[in-house]
């Protein structure tokens, strides 16, 4: 039935069972309907904590609903929606069993926490001064927000965090804080940029810096068979080495085997793809490194990796391209060559 206003409005009038049953419906649905706490379903299939706003679900023939963090984690889950329910109950199971046992169980807070500790420690007047490897110069930059935190198994908690410069406030930064816990404290183990600002007519953008961070990777394709060696899991491996490698400077030592000197480096990037030798199966990814306290020296690094223990473990590390300078320019000369190596890619 419908009432019509002097005005023209319209007014609906339901019919009070009708109004009844709706107001009913909406008292019982509850806060939150989602399974695992509204924690990506894949991710956690995948050894990762992801929490969503769950404005992506599915919903499993007994009506269980299940969140997750993008469109492409779902359609990675529903691949094999049995297993992956399988492998996100065995991995909360075990967080829960560390628990019991006395191991402290970090979560959100706590890393939301310890990213303003950071900021408050590395700060002056108000500013954090991060020192941008890539541009070799110290950014002073203004927390705005933590944007999203994401915890992985084995790999620790990475807080996605945006600032923006100093003196612009449209020129943002996003930085990623890498912490893995150290009995019951979580512990810095670096911090990178994730995306910085390029000009885009009078103002700025944020554009990804290239290749994306390794513990980016699996949050944004949540790799469905874990036990298959992928090349974010052999980058992880050379990341954890270069991270736990850092003298008190910030740089690694590595050796010219040709002149016997040792270099400080300061790390820059890493290039994919990442390639397996096919005579022996060592994996191996290319990186960048400048030389401490130069502009212009830099140096191709190789990082060679195995897993013949069961885990990834860089074994050697060698420079593959050293700065010469000819005619006042700084170019790259070969230390060796792959001479009739034959190689897979790892995806």
């Amino acid at each position: 039935m419908t009432r019509i206003f002097a005005d023209g409005r319209r007014a609906w009038l339901a019919r009070p069972a009708m109004l009844a049953a709706v107001l009913g419906f909406m008292t019982a649905l509850p806060a939150s309907a989602a399974e695992f706490d509204d924690s990506c379903a894949m991710g956690l299939a995948s050894g990762q904590m992801a929490k969503t706003d769950c404005s992506v679900t599915w919903t499993d023939t007994d009506g269980k609903v299940y969140c997750f963090s993008t469109e492409a984690s779902k359609e990675a889950f529903l691949k094999n929606p049995e297993e992956n329910l399988k492998k996100a109950r065995e991995f909360l199971a075990g967080k829960q069993a560390e628990a019991a046992a006395g191991k402290r169980d970090f979560g959100e807070t706590d890393v939301n926490a310890r990213v303003a500790e950071v900021i408050a420690e590395r700060s002056k007047d108000g500013t954090f001064v991060f020192h941008d490897p890539k541009l070799d110069t110290d950014l002073n930059l203004i927390f705005e927000q933590i944007r999203v935190v994401r915890g992985m198994s084995g790999y620790g908690w990475f807080a996605n965090v945006i600032f923006h410069d100093k003196d612009e406030p449209k020129k943002q930064y996003a930085l990623d804080f890498w912490f893995k816990p150290d009995g019951d404290q979580l512990k810095l183990f670096d911090i990178r940029v994730q995306k910085g600002p390029r000009r885009d007519g009078d103002g700025w953008i944020m554009v990804t810096r290239l290749p994306v961070a390794w513990w980016w990777l699996p949050v944004q394709e949540h790799p469905g068979d874990m036990e298959v060696t992928r090349a974010w899991h052999v980058m992880s491996a050379i990341h954890n080495y270069i991270a736990a490698n850092k003298n008190a400077d910030g740089a690694i030592e590595v050796t010219d085997e040709t002149t016997g000197e040792t270099v400080p480096l300061e790390f820059i990037e890493m290039h994919q793809p990442v390639r397996r030798l096919k005579s022996d199966g060592q994996y191996f990814a290319c990186t960048d490194f400048r030389k401490v306290g130069s502009k212009d020296e830099y140096y191709d690094v190789d990082f060679w990796v195995d897993e013949k223990t069961g885990k990834l473990k860089v074994v050697a590390v060698k420079l593959h391209k050293v700065p010469v300078q000819e005619d006042g320019i700084w170019t790259q000369i070969p230390r060796y060559k792959f001479e009739d190596a034959e190689f897979d890619v790892t995806n």
